[in-house]
């Protein structure tokens, strides 16, 4: 692996340790700060507000690494994230949270700039090999990041921070001193009407048909979020978890779903087809639902790990479900699309699973992961009425 390379991907891996970090000790940040006791909807609107950041700002500094080069967006994207962690670790009350929280997901939507480095350096028959990496490379962070949050916030909650922000300096240091210039910076000015996070939705209206799939995507999307803004409080108040405790959690369910999403989809979509993969991944994740939401015990959730990461084999089967709804000259302009409703799904959901959570709190935590499955079914009937033929290959194409 080439040194660049290697910068890349271990700010990859700094970023999704950041988004994860934040999960175990959240609400115990957020009583100390607030004294609140429910603290589940401004979890909720941290959780968006990052979110919003991040999908307003990535189109900017993909188009700034154009306009400027990718090296500088990189490297004061990377400052910027080691010293909103300082920022984190100290901020006295609410509002410096929130802003902390702001600013931590505007520097993570540095992860389009490193896409496009990685695209600068790389032979196209290359590229696929090398993105597999940059996922494997999030999904490590995301297994550590949790484990690592848990862990050190049981000694002072503030302290993840403070290692997250040791982290983002050792690899800004490295970047300056390693990381080349990959694009010639150009000369033309900004489109900023390009930059309109919203312009790829456009198409949606005019091609009605493709709604299906783009819901679908939207829920899934949806579904994934209530784990990061339900879980924690879930687990403190169900079983009385530590920080170190819900780490583990969250840290089995990407180990297992990673050991899932590696091995298992191919099998999975040659036995059952790929209309049949998304719906199996549905039933394992709802039924693993159902039972952690009645478990009374914590080894229960752990016990249920790989029926729960079993949803892991639906996505890469509906991903490729995805591609035969439009014909190959609509595909970077579908794919856009579906990266919108990720983002939107990712803004909306921790409002909406926030909300039930603080409904439910009092009476039974567990029924909110019931509310999870509700969503899921609504997918079921989408995903049964998807083509699986490429338009003008025995189906109607979409105008």
């Amino acid at each position: 692996m080439t040194r660049p390379l290697l910068v890349i991907f271990t700010a990859i891996v700094l970023d999704a340790v950041g988004i994860g970090l934040i999960f175990p000790i959240l609400p115990s940040l957020l009583q100390e700060v607030t004294h609140a006791d429910n603290v589940a909807p401004l979890i909720g609107i941290m959780t968006a507000l990052y979110a919003v950041m991040q999908f307003v700002f990535a189109p900017v500094l993909g188009s700034l690494s154009d306009r400027l080069g990718r090296r500088p967006v990189l490297l004061i994207s990377l400052a910027g994230a080691a010293i909103n962690y300082l920022f984190l670790a100290f901020a006295p009350n609410l509002w410096m949270l929130l802003l902390g929280r702001a600013i931590a997901g505007l520097t993570s939507a540095n992860i389009s700039v490193a896409t496009a480095y990685i695209t600068d350096i790389t032979p196209e028959d290359q590229r696929a090999r090398r993105f597999g990496l940059f996922n494997a490379m999030f999904g490590i962070g995301f297994i550590v990041g949790p484990v690592l949050g848990g862990a050190l916030g049981d000694s002072w909650v503030r302290l993840p921070f403070l290692a997250a922000a040791a982290l983002n300096a050792c690899n800004l240091l490295l970047a300056f001193l390693v990381l080349p210039e990959s694009h010639t910076p150009t000369r033309e000015k900004i489109d900023f009407g390009a930059l309109n996070p919203f312009a790829p939705l456009r198409w949606v209206f005019s091609v009605k048909s493709l709604l299906p799939i783009i819901l679908v995507f939207f829920i899934f999307s949806a579904t994934g979020e209530a784990y990061g803004t339900c879980w924690a409080l879930w687990g403190k108040e169900a079983f009385q978890w530590n920080g170190l405790w819900i780490g583990l959690s969250l840290g089995a369910f990407g180990i297992c779903q990673s050991l899932v999403q590696a091995f298992l989809p191919g099998p999975a979509v040659k036995l059952l087809g790929e209309r049949g993969a998304v719906l199996a991944g549905i039933a394992g994740v709802s039924i693993a639902l159902v039972v952690i939401s009645f478990a009374n015990e914590g080894w229960i959730v752990f016990a249920i790990m790989p029926l729960f990461a079993l949803g892991g084999i639906g996505a890469p089967a509906l991903q490729s479900m995805a591609t035969r709804q439009v014909d190959k000259d609509r595909q970077g302009q579908f794919q856009g699309v579906l990266m919108s409703a990720v983002s939107l799904a990712s803004i909306v959901a921790p409002l909406g699973f926030s909300t039930v959570y603080l409904l439910v709190r009092a009476q039974w935590p567990g029924a909110v992961w019931l509310s999870v499955v509700a969503v899921y079914a609504v997918a079921v009937p989408l995903v049964l009425g998807l083509r699986t033929t490429k338009p003008g290959f025995g189906a109607a194409s979409a105008d």
